[in-house]
C-alpha cells in the first residue's frame, strides 16, 4: 500500500513533490487548480518537466489529481455543465502530462433535477471528457449520500461507469469516511470483507485504483460528509487498522486528506496511517 497525503501546489507544481517527501509519502494527491474556483492554472512544459524530474528523484511512486469541487457533471444548467467539462478536461490533460494514475471526480449532484436525467448527464460528460483526452483515467469517488449526490453505493457507481462507456479509463476511488457515512460498515474485518465482495461483484475489483483515508466525525449511515483526523472519529484507530490492512487493497495509493489544520495532512498523520496499517497486518497474521 502506498500511503501518502493530499498536498498543496502553492508556489509551483514541483513544490507538491517536496511537500510529499516532507510527509514521508509514497503517494500524493494534488488539485490541478484552486479547488473552489473555475479559473484554470496554466503549466508550461518547463513546469511539468521540473515536476517529473523531482518526482523521479523522490520516494513517491504514485500521483493522483483531485478534480475541483465546483464540477457538477449532473447539472442541467448549461453554464455549469460547460465549465465542469472544461475543468475536467484540463485535469485529465495535466494528468497525461505528469503521469497521474487518474483524476478523482465527485460524480455530481441532482440539485433538484430528475434522477435518471442526472445520471445520464454524468454518463454523457464522462464520455465526452474521455473522448477528447488521451490516457489519464477518471476515478469516480463514492459519496456520503447527502441530498442528491450521485455515486452513493456500488449499484449507482456501476451504473455511472456503464453510462460513461464502461471503458478501461473509468475507475474508482473509495473514501472510508464516505463509505461509513453512506452505510457501509468498514470497521470490522468480516463486514469489510463483505463490502469488498460486493464491490467485486457489482463493479469489479480491477476498477479500484485508489483509496481516500479519512476518519469520520459522523456515525454509520449518517449520510453526512464530515472528515476527522485519523483516530479522532467514528472509524477510530481500531477501524482504520481493519481498513488499511484489507488484503484486496494491497498496492493501492491510500491518500490522506484531513489534517490537524487547513494545511491538510501533516507528517504525524501519515505516520499514524502507516503504523495502523502495520498493526492491522500484524493482527491478521496472529489470527491465521
Amino acid at each position: 500500500m502506498l500511503i501518502g497525503a493530499h498536498v498543496s501546489i502553492a508556489g509551483g507544481l514541483a513544490n507538491a513533490v517536496e511537500r510529499g517527501v516532507e510527509r514521508e509519502s509514497d503517494a500524493i494527491q494534488i488539485f490541478h487548480q484552486s479547488s473552489r474556483a473555475w479559473r484554470p492554472n496554466v503549466y508550461s512544459d518547463a513546469d511539468v518537466e521540473e515536476f517529473r524530474t523531482a518526482l523521479a528523484a523522490s520516494r513517491i511512486e504514485s500521483v493522483a489529481i483531485h478534480a475541483v469541487y465546483l464540477i457538477n457533471c449532473a447539472s442541467g444548467e448549461d453554464e455549469v455543465r460547460a465549465k465542469s467539462l472544461t475543468a475536467l478536461k484540463n485535469a485529465l490533460e495535466l494528468g497525461d502530462r505528469i503521469g497521474a494514475i487518474g483524476v478523482v471526480l465527485h460524480p455530481g449532484s441532482q440539485k433538484g433535477r430528475d434522477y435518471d436525467d442526472s445520471m445520464r448527464a454524468v454518463g454523457d460528460a464522462l464520455r465526452e471528457a474521455l473522448a477528447e483526452t488521451d490516457r489519464c483515467p477518471i476515478l469516480l469517488e463514492d459519496t456520503a449520500g447527502a441530498g442528491g449526490t450521485l455515486g452513493r453505493d456500488f449499484d449507482e457507481l456501476a451504473r455511472l461507469i456503464e453510462l460513461g462507456g464502461a471503458g478501461e479509463r473509468l475507475g474508482l476511488c473509495l473514501d472510508c469516511c464516505h463509505m461509513l457515512a453512506t452505510g457501509f460498515e468498514v470497521r470490522r474485518r468480516a463486514a469489510l470483507a463483505g463490502v469488498v465482495d460486493e464491490l467485486g461483484a457489482k463493479v469489479g475489483l480491477g476498477r479500484l485504483k485508489a483509496l481516500h483515508v479519512n476518519d469520520s466525525k459522523m456515525p454509520l449511515g449518517s449520510n453526512r460528509d464530515r472528515h476527522a483526523t485519523l483516530g479522532d472519529g467514528e472509524i477510530g484507530e481500531r477501524g482504520l487498522r481493519v481498513f488499511l490492512s484489507e488484503p484486496r487493497f494491497e498496492g493501492l495509493p491510500a491518500l490522506l486528506e484531513t489534517g490537524p489544520d487547513a494545511g491538510g495532512p501533516d507528517l504525524e498523520q501519515v505516520r499514524i496511517a502507516k503504523r495502523l496499517r502495520r498493526e492491522g497486518l500484524a493482527n491478521r497474521r496472529r489470527r491465521r
